[in-house]
């Protein structure tokens, strides 16, 4: 679609819509293309894929209008249904600001015709005439002024440092995705089970995932028909979609077989060999967002911090099967406060105070998911176990038969860079995962529902975290595979098959963490490989620094723009 800047307006048009942007109030109007010529000398400035809405970073700055500049197409989904990532944004002020130079792609219409004035430069004597009347007003501004003076260089330095937060939070994370043709927001079965195919894709969304639904907010209120086609559903998460083959004859050697070398069967592979496709979504909440020591625990509406849902789907043929494994800070009152490297964790309310906002969260919970198993790792010693006993009291408290509480000592049981010993928890549960199933549709319907979900934390929701939901869906996708018929019985995932399936969970760990610490994920390197190593615990010391930095002089700035996303 095209961006033109008028004297009063931004006007996005694409084929007979405009969407007119007010540069005076932001407000939006719906127009038809042809009102472009009642616009004052607008200005083609090039193209753009479409509008993330716009916000405003602090109540003394003006309002800007956000939108994508540049996608990049990760995959199709089941369906033929493009998944876009966004790369690159396009910030404009809503103000008489000029724009500086977007760099965006232009467009072939206008590019060579009607182009954006010269800035006028000023000879040498105009400059010396200015400068020396600069001089003389400088000279004469009396001490209130030179305080307004002071105050607005503040405020432009503010508004500066939350803009560069702003892009970085876009195009430094790569951590936004959007549909065009399919809800992202929305797991398999609750697509399977919803009743609203005739409606437009941002009203049939799950509102705890719609991330710019507040700043999208006054393009929803037009609420005409009309509106439906600028409005773009955008998740913050992570999403990656291979698909992979199950062949046991390939070598398992990296030394063997090179990247440029396509494999020698690759031909008839289809005959051969089974193929099918892994989808990996995680959705971040827009609810209690921030950075993570800036958000922890719950708040008074039950909504806690780094709530992830991750959906692992697969399709081989015409059947699809999904998976949904959910995260989330420990429900209770409690914070980390101090520049301390770990600042010692504590309880901000007593637990009779806890116990409504607990019972919030988790009758939600089970309202959505209808029985919920609780995967607790954090240290059952040490600093973590006034965070876990509080967390165990509540659910005794609770006293629901739908919840089922289970508590894993990670760094007790995986001592000594063991993590594999993981595998004790997956087996120890079991036969809790298969009573759980999993959601199964084809071309006829929803065959079989996933009845419940695991609920995962540790302390920060990460690292710990992502391992253990990895192992998880790793039983559950070689379950589904042997029931496909795809594997065979007793036989695990192929060596090649199972790395690329690692390094997907790897890189969903480092970007939900990239989201909520400022860095890769720790412990990513046995996610990655299955094996620690050496190399992966020094980059994880350098991580844990980066984290310690970010927490200490950055991480406010990203929390301002990140703002209360309700």
């Amino acid at each position: 679609m095209e961006l033109f800047q008028a004297k009063d307006h931004y006007i996005l048009q694409q084929g007979e819509r405009a969407l007119w942007c007010s540069r005076r109030d932001g407000g939006f109007q719906l127009r038809p293309a042809t009102d472009l010529l009642l616009a004052w000398n607008p200005i083609c400035l090039g193209l753009v894929e479409g509008v993330i809405g716009k916000i405003q970073l602090h109540s003394d700055l003006p309002w800007w209008l956000i939108l994508v500049r540049q996608k990049a197409v990760v995959g199709k989904l089941p369906g033929d249904h493009e998944v876009c990532k966004v790369t690159k944004i396009v910030v404009l002020s809503l103000s008489e600001m000029e724009p500086q130079d977007l760099e965006l792609e232009l467009c072939k219409k206008h590019h060579f015709g009607i182009n954006k004035p010269e800035k006028i430069v000023p000879s040498p004597d105009d400059s010396k005439f200015l400068l020396k009347t600069f001089t003389h007003i400088k000279s004469n501004v009396s001490v209130p002024n030179k305080k307004k003076v002071k105050e607005s260089r503040e405020k432009e330095k503010l508004e500066r440092r939350l803009l560069e937060e702003l892009l970085k939070m876009f195009m430094d994370s790569e951590s936004f995705y959007y549909s065009l043709t399919y809800d992202l927001t929305n797991s398999v079965q609750r697509q399977s089970a919803a009743e609203k195919d005739l409606w437009p894709l941002w009203q049939k969304v799950d509102d705890r995932f719609f991330w710019n639904k507040y700043m999208i907010h006054d393009l929803i209120e037009i609420g005409t028909p009309d509106v439906d086609f600028w409005i773009i559903p955008i998740i913050q998460g992570f999403v990656q979609i291979e698909e992979l083959v199950v062949n046991y004859s390939e070598s398992s050697d990296d030394e063997k077989s090179s990247p440029e070398t396509p494999p020698q069967d690759s031909t008839c592979v289809d005959d051969i060999h089974p193929r099918f496709l892994v989808a990996l979504i995680s959705r971040r909440s827009r609810h209690r967002a921030g950075m993570r020591y800036k958000r922890r625990g719950v708040d008074k509406n039950g909504n806690v911090a780094n709530y992830v849902e991750t959906e692992q789907l697969i399709h081989v043929h015409n059947h699809t099967l999904s998976f949904v494994q959910t995260r989330g800070s420990v429900p209770v009152f409690w914070s980390q406060v101090g520049y301390r490297y770990n600042p010692r964790p504590r309880l901000d309310k007593s637990e009779k105070e806890t116990v409504a906002y607990f019972c919030a969260h988790f009758e939600e919970q089970l309202k959505i998911y209808k029985k919920q198993v609780i995967i607790n790792l954090v240290d059952q010693a040490g600093r973590e176990k006034v965070i876990g006993d509080a967390y165990l009291k509540q659910v005794l408290l609770f006293n629901n038969a739908l919840l089922t509480y289970v508590s894993f000592d990670f760094h007790e049981h995986c001592r000594g860079m063991k993590f594999e010993n993981v595998q004790t928890l997956t087996d120890a549960i079991h036969d809790i995962i298969l009573d759980m199933k999993w959601c199964w549709v084809d071309q006829a319907g929803l065959i079989c529902k996933q009845e419940g979900v695991f609920r995962v934390n540790c302390m920060d929701c990460l690292d710990r975290t992502n391992v253990v939901q990895a192992a998880i869906a790793r039983v559950v996708m070689e379950q589904q595979l042997k029931k496909l018929g795809v594997l065979p019985p007793e036989q695990p995932l192929p060596v090649k098959c199972n790395r690329l399936y690692q390094i997907m969970w790897a890189n969903n760990g480092d970007a939900i963490s990239r989201q909520y610490a400022g860095t890769a994920a720790l412990k990513g390197d046995f996610t990655r490989t299955g094996e620690r190593k050496l190399a992966g615990v020094m980059k994880d010391g350098v991580n844990s620094a980066n984290r310690y930095y970010l927490n200490r002089f950055k991480d406010a700035y990203r929390q301002a723009v990140i703002g209360e996303r309700t």
